[in-house]
């Protein structure tokens, strides 16, 4: 006797939502490094994922399978593909933090003018931005948030069976929120090196209006070079606390966005 494979359409359709629920997540959330792969290893990622996924894919009614119109299975994958962005948003502000950081002391203490090659853009940045990169990178995957971006994935199609992802204004509003918090991490972790950085202009131009004979301008651009470097290796140890807080309290916003 020859078995016989039946394929209900109402499946297919669960299949494609929670394909293009998870191409989303492949496509927009900026894991790092994972921009520079190739293409069809992140195609290969975003089946796998959504294969392994196949108990909490979005189920529909047996009698509902012929009626299935393609407006409305387009309809969904575009509404599936919101999902994406907003987590990438979210992932891209967590990251986004620590870089406007670097970026601000950079150009006070003066390493806005050493710059290199960005290994995963190609483009041209400033040393100490690509060094608050990589340590937000090592960060990201050392605090395990590569597993709560896929924890958020698979409850959210638990959460949500048969009904594609849908932005209403509260999704909005905390998103928002998340992306105003970039200033607040980046002037939490530059202030300290900020400040003393301010001060050491203040000796200087003290020193400049004592002693108008002493060229001072000449080694104040190294000396604060020098001093911001130095200060900054001090307080590095707090950077991974801001950075678990600030991840922490992002994923707890999505949880609330995504999973409602």
């Amino acid at each position: 006797m020859h078995a016989e494979f039946t394929f209900q359409l109402g499946t297919l359709y669960g299949f494609l939502l929670a394909l293009a629920r998870v191409s989303g997540v492949v496509v927009f959330v900026p894991l790092p490094g994972f921009s520079a792969g190739p293409d069809a290893s992140r195609i290969m990622l975003a089946l796998a994922l959504t294969m392994a996924l196949f108990p909490a894919w979005p189920t529909f009614a047996a009698e509902s399978g012929p009626t299935l119109a393609v407006g409305r299975i387009v309809g969904g994958i575009v509404a599936e593909t919101l999902f994406g962005v907003t987590l990438g948003l979210a992932i891209a502000f967590l990251l986004e933090g620590m870089q406007l950081a670097a970026q601000v002391l950079g150009l006070q203490a003066g390493y806005s003018y050493a710059s290199t090659v960005d290994p995963t853009t190609q483009a041209d940045t400033t040393t100490l931005q690509l060094m608050a990169q990589l340590l937000a990178g090592t960060l990201f995957f050392a605090f395990g948030f590569d597993r709560q971006v896929l924890r958020t994935l698979a409850r959210s199609l638990e959460s949500e069976p048969g009904r594609a992802f849908s932005l209403d204004g509260r999704a909005i509003a905390a998103i928002v929120h998340l992306g105003a918090a970039i200033f607040a991490t980046g002037l939490q972790l530059a202030i300290p090196v900020l400040a003393l950085l301010v001060l050491v202009d203040i000796a200087f131009g003290v020193l400049g209006r004592l002693h108008a004979q002493l060229q001072l301008l000449s080694f104040t651009f190294a000396i604060k070079m020098l001093t911001a470097l130095a200060f900054l290796a001090g307080i590095l140890s707090v950077y991974p606390a801001v950075f678990e807080r600030t991840g922490a309290t992002t994923f707890a916003v999505l949880d609330r966005v995504l999973n409602p």
